[in-house]
């Protein structure tokens, strides 16, 4: 005889209640009643208020910031789990924090990203779910099976409308000339480079231009942006060399403080990203979020009943 398959729980912290909620309703499971709240003295408190036993546990939380209180609240409730004998817990983690401290670059630095793979399975974690990492080498950081989405194919889907002359996609970045030369080939576009130097840790300077973009309209294509230095400098420098309409795709806004005026000044006319976190809304500049709650959805629903989640990996080259 087969055995059953256990039952599907879905637990969310509290960093991206509304994504959690949109993928439960893909799937068709009640998001779990989990009680997420602090102490006085700022310790994360959590009590998972329903029977989990022998069941296949889902706990989405982005690391988005604040960073450390929301990975602390996911360990905390991979913990939770695990002590209440949950058949196998997988950490679905749309925006994974720490993936750019992926290697010693300085003497006397830490790999921070090897150590929060260490924590996740310390604390009981089986799998791990995520999308469009820093670095992808993080995936070898981590003893445990680990599922790596690209969100690439929901963007595309509304870039195909927006992009509608010819266009040439940019990578803002030596680093992210791979995933710009995947969003050249799904387009059918042109490919260019922006040679950058960084000046700080929230400054980078354009150098020149590697590729033809005069006349054409322009996408920057990145993993993620935080202070929007790497692609509002990227701008300046095409528009320059005689771009026409610039826009932006990320995977990840992280869009802290001083990114919002840099966007709101710059030659972006654009920017496209996911809710794989709570994107914050600015003023005079459009941001077109897209919703990942059925690529996380499907990802989760597979790893549930043992299915391959690679063809999630593929892109529709159909321009149609």
């Amino acid at each position: 005889m087969f055995a059953l398959q256990p039952e599907m729980k879905i637990f969310s912290g509290s960093a991206n209640r509304e994504l959690a909620q949109r993928i439960c309703n893909y799937i068709g499971v009640p998001l779990g009643q989990a009680t997420i709240s602090a102490f006085p003295d700022g310790e994360t408190y959590v009590k998972i208020e329903e029977n989990i036993r022998g069941r296949d546990v889902f706990i989405i939380q982005p690391t988005c910031p604040p960073t450390n209180d929301h990975l602390m609240e996911l360990l905390i409730m991979v913990d939770a789990a695990r002590r209440a004998s949950a058949d196998r817990i997988t950490a679905v983690i749309p925006f994974f924090g720490y993936a750019r401290q992926d290697r010693k670059d300085k003497p006397r630095v830490p790999i921070t990203a090897k150590l929060i793979a260490n924590l996740l399975v310390a604390a009981g974690v089986h799998r791990v779910l995520t999308m469009d990492l820093h670095a992808q080498q993080v995936q070898g950081f981590f003893d445990i099976p680990v599922d790596h989405l690209y969100s690439m194919p929901v963007l595309i889907k509304y870039l195909r409308q927006k992009l509608t002359r010819q266009t040439v996609i940019v990578s803002p970045d030596v680093g992210g000339l791979k995933m710009a030369s995947a969003y050249s080939q799904a387009l059918g576009a042109g490919l260019a480079i922006v040679a950058k130097q960084r000046k700080s840790a929230t400054e980078t300077e354009a150098l020149y231009v590697i590729g033809e973009v005069e006349g054409c309209d322009i996408l920057l294509a990145d993993d993620l942006t935080e202070t929007a230095g790497t692609l509002t400098s990227a701008a300046t420098i095409l528009k320059k060399h005689g771009a026409l309409d610039i826009y932006a795709a990320v995977a990840h806004a992280v869009l802290v403080d001083v990114a919002i005026p840099r966007l709101q000044k710059s030659e972006i006319k654009e920017l496209v990203t996911t809710n794989s976190i709570p994107v914050r809304r600015i003023e005079g500049f459009p941001v077109e979020v897209q919703c990942v709650s059925e690529l996380l959805g499907e990802g989760m629903k597979r790893i549930h009943n043992d299915e391959s989640v690679s063809s999630l990996f593929k892109i529709d080259n159909d321009k149609g």
